[in-house]
Formats: structure tokens, sequence, C-alpha cells
């Protein structure tokens, strides 16, 4: 079996929900008493989240780097950086380690195309939503167009982020807007739409509507699962 390398903590409460998927993956997979062999390295969010406003993304990428190293250097086979926003600096983090890391929206992308899902809507963190780093990969790379919310509902789904989901705060009033946003993409000619922030999932679960959802997280961890498990490497 690989070693799983993991950046987490950002925040922890979707780590928790990486870890959980992951080792119940491993065990649907191998059976008995396997569990994934993982290499975990959690950061402090709340200095991740001041440079994430502050604009300051040189700071980040060099603090998840110097993580990735020491991830690297406890053995791990390949990364899984476990949220997407911090995606934007993968870059910066693919220069400095020799592993490959496993990308979020890849994951996901390869999922929709497997579906054959032409259009999504995405929810994720305004930086997710606003900035090109991660629409422009699943244009560019798979051929999906994506839609995202208008500006004042991008500003809904980024404050209940921060101000309740990476506070591990779960309020009804929270999902009915979410899945207002989910209707209104939907309406937009959106087939599905990506839960593209790994909290998301804590708020809306496909039950909670009609319109198919893409779990991130979920999608993201049993790629892990697949790539840990069997001779692919194919990243």
């Amino acid at each position: 079996m690989k070693t799983i390398g993991m950046l987490g903590g950002m925040s922890w409460e979707s780590t928790a929900s990486y870890y959980k998927a992951i080792n119940e993956g491993v065990k649907s997979e191998l059976g008995g008493l396997h569990s994934a062999k993982i290499c975990l390295y959690s950061v402090n969010f709340d200095e991740i989240e001041k440079l994430q406003h502050e604009g300051k993304w040189n700071e980040t990428a060099l603090i998840l780097s110097n993580a990735a190293k020491s991830v690297e250097a406890g053995g791990a086979d390949f990364l899984m950086i476990c949220t997407n926003t911090m995606h934007k600096v993968v870059p910066e983090i693919e220069a400095e380690i020799s592993i490959p890391i496993l990308h979020i929206a890849d994951a996901t992308a390869n999922k929709l195309v497997a579906d054959g899902v032409k259009k999504v809507g995405l929810l994720g963190t305004r930086f997710t939503m606003e900035q090109d780093f991660y629409k422009s990969r699943l244009v560019d790379k798979f051929g999906i167009d994506v839609v995202v919310p208008n500006t004042n509902d991008q500003t809904v789904i980024h404050d209940i982020i921060y101000d309740e989901l990476c506070r591990g705060v779960i309020r009804t009033e929270s999902r009915e807007q979410y899945l207002n946003i989910v209707n209104i993409l939907h309406e937009q000619g959106a087939e599905a739409v990506i839960l593209g922030c790994t909290e998301i999932a804590l708020l809306i679960q496909q039950e909670h509507t009609k319109v198919p959802l893409y779990d991130t997280t979920e999608i993201h961890a049993a790629r892990a699962v697949q790539l840990a498990t069997s001779n692919d490497m194919a990243i």
C-alpha cells in the first residue's frame, strides 16, 4: 500500500472528513483490519486565513511548501492538499517537492466527464469562485463549462464558510440559503453543482436537493484510495 500524504487543517473540520473517508475507503477495498497509511501535516488555519484575506498568497505558498517537504520526508508517495482554495499555490508547492500532487479539480473533473456533465455550477470560497486557478483548469483541461453565483451570493457562500462551517457551526438557515443558490445555478443551465470547498458538504448533501452535487472531499478521498491500493500512479 502506498502512503498518502495530506496537507490538512484548512479547516480541521473537513480534514477529519478526509481522514474518515480515506480509512473507510481502504477498509472497503482491502477488508479485514486494513487502514490507510497516511502522513498528515495539519497547519494552523488562523495563520493561513489571515494571509488569504490579505492577498499574501506567496506567504501561504511558503508555509504549505515547507509542510509538503515535511510530508515527503515522512515517506508519502503522493500528496493531497485537503482544501480547494489552496490549490491556487499548487505550482509553487510542486516546485519544492518530487512526489506528485493529486489535484482536487482534476479528480472532480474526471468524475464529471465520466458522468457526461458538460456544464457545472461552482460553489466555494470567494477566491475559488472569482479567480481562474480552479475554473480555468476545468474549462481548459477538461472542456467543462463553469457558472458561478452572482457577487451577492458569492458573499453569502464565502461568509458562511469562514464564519460558520470552519468553526463547526451548522445552521438550517444557512443550508436553505445554499440550496436556493444551487437552484439558481441549475436554472442557469448547470447540470450539476460542485461543492468546491471541502467544508460545504458538512452543510448540504445530496439528500437535500434533486440537483446532482459533486462533493470534492468525497471524490478526492476516493481517488486517493484508488491510488494507494493499486499499482496505478497516473495522477
